[in-house]
């Protein structure tokens, strides 16, 4: 849970890199907390006001952790925008957060990984 707001601390830090467990631990949370908010949102009656409002809050900084984990793998922020590219464009996102970031310092800074150690 503490990855989940460490993200939420660098609400809208566009710079610097994020580890693969900063990322995918803020994906997950915030996944399980879309799906509660959805229930709760059936249970009402709603149409999705709850989870609508929590996403919209997350907006900038999952967009934020996603160019950070982009940068870890020295590659620009721009590379989120190939989600646009139907199917494929997903798939090759996916795979790149999915990579291990590059050792030492990147031209985005330096390692997340030693800076912890």
């Amino acid at each position: 849970m503490n990855w989940y707001f460490i993200v939420l601390t660098k609400y809208a830090t566009f710079s610097g890199r994020a580890r693969r467990k900063e990322h995918w631990y803020f994906a997950l949370f915030s996944t399980i907390i879309v799906g509660i908010l959805g229930a709760a949102d059936v249970a009402t009656g709603g149409m999705g006001l709850f989870s609508g409002i929590y996403s919209l809050a997350i907006l900038i900084p999952s967009l934020a952790v996603g160019v950070r984990r982009l940068h870890d793998t020295n590659r620009s922020g721009w590379w989120l925008l190939i989600v646009l590219v139907p199917l494929i464009g997903v798939i090759v996102l996916l795979i790149f957060m999915l990579q291990g970031g590059t050792q030492g310092e990147n031209r985005y800074g330096g390692d997340p990984k030693q800076a912890e150690a």
